[in-house]
């Protein structure tokens, strides 16, 4: 099986962000989160459930982010 980045989607207290996505990208994400759910529809993550905590990966591993952050 493949070994996705994303694991863990436990939620906390959402803030709402409206955003435009193309197409495309929404295709990709509904077809992970397929994938994410061992390829079953029911229980699957859509899109909204899977953007935070891919956005919150990408920034904790942007090591100039953290750097930089830390004032370095």
């Amino acid at each position: 099986m493949t070994r996705l980045k994303l694991e863990d989607i436990a939620g906390e207290k959402p803030i709402k962000l409206t955003i435009e996505i193309p197409a495309r990208l929404h295709r990709d994400l509904v077809d992970y989160g397929l994938m994410l759910n061992g390829g079953r529809g029911d229980g699957a993550p859509g899109p909204a459930d899977l953007v935070p905590p891919m956005l919150a990966r990408f920034v904790a591993g942007d090591r100039a982010f953290r750097k930089q952050r830390q004032g370095g």
